[in-house]
């Protein structure tokens, strides 16, 4: 495909993120790199990292734990101490030195996690239900630990970290934040009802299984204004055990919430290969910024913008190889391969070798 067409240059053309322009439609999405340094602290070759990728038109960081509850994987950053706070300003500083802009995701993965993160204890969810799966600890891989139910008197407190962590984010000099509300981490394990069986203001109908998600939401927005808030959700997403009985009326809900609130944008992890998509239909429920991954290309991308089915489109796996990916599309360049086996550090080649070594255009 010819991408200097008029059609394929909507994928390049400028857009206004609320009151951040953008220089393209190209969005870095979150992607778990596992190489934060000791106390969750960003790898000091952090910043090069991202700011070589900073021909996007929007990075979006790497799922960052709001407090130590909520980790779940090994050699994965937060935003929840001051040296954090440190190690994510450098991050932001060389991005935007690079000319781009870039949003915090702020993480918490509720049962997702195991005892060896939190002292032997159990992890957290909103029921006592384990997800099939293994994480990565310090000793290898471990099947996720049963998790205890959280007390509703304990979620205020949960609500505290994401806004503490989002005026952490602020100090630190991002542009905006992500709530992380997909995957089967701690807020998507609230809304869809084969992970919440509670039986309080919580659980039970959808308006009880969204208010907890909700509450976050309103939080983060006291923060930052809601023009600067994004939200990701996977109603696809069939991993960690995650399922839900009606999942077009359950994200539809959500998706009507999150308008109301005026959000920002919201990012769904789409599935374009799916007859029975969700998508086009929050796509019509959002007045927002729509942004939508998974398996996408430069000539799927810019026909989903044409069709007016997404404004921004997230790339993921290529941005990894390819740190000039922007440039490549547009320049009908090769893409280069990227190596699964150095995804997360530390890889049988070393802690740089897949992170910061991929080379852009001459």
């Amino acid at each position: 495909m010819n991408f200097h067409d008029t059609k394929a240059n909507t994928l390049f053309s400028t857009y206004e993120l609320g009151p951040l322009k953008l220089k393209n439609r190209f969005v870095m999405p979150p992607m778990t790199r596992s190489r934060a340094v000791e106390g969750g602290v960003p790898n000091p070759l952090a910043p090069e990292y991202y700011a070589q990728r900073a021909g996007a038109g929007l990075i979006i960081t790497e799922g960052t734990q709001v407090s130590q509850q909520g980790v779940g994987y090994v050699r994965t950053p937060g935003i929840h101490s001051k040296e954090q706070v440190e190690g994510w300003k450098k991050v932001t500083d060389a991005v935007h030195k690079a000319g781009g802009k870039i949003f915090l995701q702020l993480w918490h993965v509720g049962r997702i996690s195991h005892a060896d993160f939190h002292d032997g204890k159990p992890p957290v969810a909103p029921s006592a239900i384990a997800a099939e799966g293994k994480t990565w600890t310090q000793e290898g891989q471990k099947d996720f630990s049963t998790p205890r139910a959280l007390e509703a008197s304990e979620l205020p407190g949960i609500v505290e970290d994401f806004r503490r962590g989002a005026q952490n984010a602020k100090d630190a000099g991002f542009d905006g934040v992500e709530i992380h509300g997909a995957n089967g981490y701690l807020l998507d394990q609230f809304v869809q009802d084969g992970s919440n069986k509670r039986t309080d203001n919580y659980g039970g109908t959808l308006e009880n299984r969204l208010r907890f998600p909700l509450e976050v939401v309103d939080a983060v927005v006291k923060v930052w204004g809601a023009d600067r808030v994004g939200y990701r959700m996977s109603p696809y997403f069939a991993a960690h055990s995650m399922s839900d009985s009606d999942p077009l009326a359950t994200f539809s809900q959500l998706t009507d919430e999150l308008n109301k609130r005026k959000l920002g944008y919201i990012h769904v992890v789409d599935a374009p290969k799916n007859a029975q998509r969700i998508s086009p239909v929050l796509r019509e429920l959002f007045d927002g910024t729509y942004i939508v991954a998974e398996g996408f290309d430069a000539e799927t991308a810019s026909d989903a913008i044409m069709r007016d089915e997404a404004d921004l489109v997230a790339f993921g796996k290529p941005f990894i190889s390819n740190p000039d990916l922007p440039d490549r599309y547009k320049n009908n360049a090769k893409l280069a391969e990227w190596d699964m086996a150095t995804f997360y550090a530390p890889g049988p080649k070393g802690d740089v070798s897949g992170y910061t070594d991929y080379p852009s255009l001459g």
